[in-house]
């Protein structure tokens, strides 16, 4: 096609694409079935892995745990089972080691069958600033909160591009798509998955594996613990997230095949601005809603408990 052909071709597809999604803005759309999937959730043992578990075992899946505290995935296997799941798989996996991920992702193979909903949610967060963080842990927030989306795609997406179909979800954080002081580690293992994910949701649609969806999910701090301490300046704009809300909207995004999930909606606006302003007010924006000192007063999940 010629230059004039190839951008009517794109300004025609922009004007429908438009109006589709005004569209979508007043009418719900339709929900896909997932009873008898397989749905694999890294980091289940506890906070919003566990009550996704909950959200995905209504809608008659199995469900396939993955944590580092077993006494964790077996009540989340209990709950999970009084919530519908037609069977519920549970394995010890440190998801950090490549090594370990291939060998229990060959056994959950054996034992379950392919996944075909793959949820990749676990996650640790220093809290510190960067100078004050040990390369140990510098380390370990890449390799849990990155490098294992890579392991776990290399695992179960060969099934789903064979059976062109499959959904792949990414955890990440509005602090992958925003800098925070106080989170460089964390800030650059989100940004690293969501590149990874939108990355391999086009190279999906540029190879024809249409049938495999992608939801990458950003949302602000979720009140599980893992931000203990953690402050909003105005929390009637940038609220704490209530798990269960973020549990119940990642469902909904997932059923509705929703590629892009940023919470709460007001993250959509100060992306959106982030993009578009001079730098100096970037940073003035970053002032007023309170980036600089989100982390002042961090606890976290692990300080917490010693």
């Amino acid at each position: 096609m010629n230059f004039f052909l190839e951008t009517l071709m794109v300004l025609l597809m922009s004007i429908w694409y438009t109006l589709e999604a005004l569209v979508y803005t007043f009418i719900p759309r339709r929900k896909k079935n997932i009873s008898g999937e397989v749905v694999l959730i890294t980091g289940a043992g506890s906070g919003i892995g566990r009550l996704m578990a909950q959200e995905f075992a209504s809608h008659g899946t199995v469900l396939v745990l993955w944590d580092i505290n077993q006494d964790g995935m077996k009540e989340t296997a209990k709950l999970v089972k009084e919530c519908g799941a037609r069977k519920v798989h549970y394995y010890l996996c440190d998801c950090s080691d490549r090594n370990e991920v291939y060998r229990v992702a060959e056994q959950v193979k054996r034992e379950v069958g392919d996944v075909s909903i793959l949820v990749n949610n676990a996650g640790i967060v220093t809290g510190k600033k960067f100078m004050d963080a040990p390369d140990s842990l510098i380390e370990k927030t890449m390799e849990i909160n990155t490098m294992a989306h890579f392991w776990t795609y290399k695992a179960f997406l060969p099934a789903m591009i064979a059976n062109n179909h499959g959904h792949l979800v990414s955890i990440a954080s509005s602090a992958g798509l925003v800098g925070v002081t106080g989170l460089a580690d964390y800030c650059a293992s989100k940004f690293g998955a969501v590149g990874f994910a939108e990355s391999i949701g086009l190279e999906m649609l540029a190879t024809g594996k249409d049938g495999i969806k992608t939801t990458l999910v950003c949302p602000f701090f979720i009140n599980t613990g893992m931000f203990d301490g953690c402050q909003t300046k105005w929390p009637t704009i940038m609220p704490i997230l209530k798990p269960e809300y973020a549990a119940k909207k990642i469902l909904h995004a997932v059923l509705t095949d929703q590629t892009y999930l940023l919470m709460p909606k007001s993250m959509y606006f100060i992306v959106g601005l982030k993009n578009i302003l001079p730098t100096k007010m970037g940073i003035l924006l970053g002032w007023y809603m309170g980036a600089f000192n989100f982390m002042d007063k961090f606890i976290g999940r692990n300080q917490k408990q010693k």
